[in-house]
């Protein structure tokens, strides 16, 4: 089963996306996601320049051999661009043997090892009583796990916020947007945000939180035990993780579970965090982790140390990532839970999906492969705009992580 061509789409239907599309010489098409926010353009020229003619007369079905002779063949290793590069490339492969097969990518990895895959939405205000009102929205919607987020009083603006769209997307204009921070005034705040969603809602919802790599080690073990009265499912993200070690520290000292991952692109990125059990969840995003056959590997290993999945999966990743996740999260014994932000209108024009949303559950559906189209044509619609992420600053004015 030879491929015949591989080509890339790139395109804007409310948020750019980079897509893979890779068709066989029996006419059998799969699609992987390529998008990494803020440099989409970068991993389109890897595809185009360097991996499309890679691929073009190999065998489709040696998943595991084309995954070893792309990452190997390099020589340059890892990294966010390489990684989500040949995450569209796996991705894709396994859509194609889906389809060859007649099964949904899941029980080619071995079938369901549960009935639904547990999704979290995000909630947001720009103080506490509008964060309680969508709050009550997602509990009405099904939800069992919610992420909350609050503006922080005395910040301009702050990490998370919709703006009331129902989907958050920070990337915007032809230049980053500047972010302001003052770790004072957050570490002050959430505890409240916190006790206020417990008194409105009790302990029966799961809360999360993503404080997005802000706060030092020290901080980030505060913040995790000023929050253990309220019981958070988890904080994300709390210190930058390009130090693994800086989790033995807060590990120390608080026991609110922590999740890390979404920026990480291997299982050398997250091997420190697991085998010392310096985390509780994994938040690695198929899209940007090397694709299905990379991230079932991460999760292997953090089966052995107890360390459950957790993936990423903001609306930044197209449908086709969307619904790679949940077919590995029904097969994975360590699942943990599903972000689900869902993806901004018009993307239902470009992208046809099979997956389903009952009751705080999510199923990727039994169409063979992934169970997502892309609409070429209707992609063709929706040309490139070029868009940043923003760029976070002290109040004193040094950059910050954002």
């Amino acid at each position: 089963m030879k491929i015949t061509d591989a080509r890339v789409v790139v395109s804007s239907p409310g948020r750019n996306y980079v897509t893979l599309v890779v068709e066989t010489e029996d006419g059998v098409v799969g699609v992987g996601d390529a998008t990494l926010n803020g440099r989409e353009l970068a991993v389109a020229a890897y595809l185009q320049e360097h991996l499309c003619p890679l691929l073009v007369g190999r065998d489709a079905s040696r998943i595991e051999d084309t995954w070893q002779y792309l990452y190997k063949g390099a020589y340059w290793r890892r990294g966010p661009v390489t990684m989500t590069a040949i995450a569209a490339v796996d991705v894709a492969l396994w859509d194609i043997k889906g389809k060859v097969a007649g099964l949904p990518v899941y029980q080619l990895l071995g079938g369901a090892a549960r009935d639904g895959v547990l999704v979290y939405g995000h909630a947001d205000g720009q103080d506490v009583p509008e964060l309680l009102e969508r709050f009550q929205g997602y509990l009405d919607r099904g939800y069992k796990a919610v992420r909350i987020q609050s503006a922080v009083p005395g910040l301009a603006k702050t990490y998370g916020m919709s703006g009331g769209a129902g989907v958050y997307e920070p990337a915007k204009g032809s230049l980053p947007q500047q972010d302001s921070w003052e770790t004072t005034l957050y570490l002050d705040h959430v505890p409240e945000v916190f006790r206020a969603v417990r008194e409105e809602f009790g302990y029966g919802v799961h809360l999360l939180h993503d404080v997005h790599h802000r706060l030092t080690p020290v901080e980030a073990a505060r913040l995790g035990k000023s929050l253990e009265p309220y019981r958070p499912f988890w904080i994300e993200d709390p210190t930058p993780a390009e130090s693994q070690e800086a989790y033995r520290l807060i590990r120390q000292h608080t026991t609110t579970p922590i999740a890390v991952g979404e920026v990480l692109s291997s299982i050398w990125d997250v091997e420190t965090l697991i085998t010392e059990r310096l985390i509780d969840y994994v938040r690695c995003s198929v899209a940007h982790t090397g694709g299905i056959s990379h991230l079932r590997k991460i999760y292997a290993l953090a089966e052995l140390y107890g360390v459950r999945s957790g993936a990423h999966g903001a609306g930044d990743l197209s449908p086709v990532a969307h619904a790679a996740a949940l077919h590995l999260d029904l097969a994975t014994s360590n699942f943990g839970v599903q972000e689900n932000m869902g993806h901004l209108d018009p993307a239902g024009e470009v992208f046809r999906w099979s997956y389903t949303f009952d009751d705080g559950y999510m199923h990727p559906g039994d169409a063979p492969g992934l169970g997502v189209e892309l609409d070429e044509e209707a992609a063709a619609r929706f040309p490139y705009d070029r868009r940043y992420l923003p760029v976070n600053r002290r109040l004193d004015g040094a950059v910050h992580d954002w």
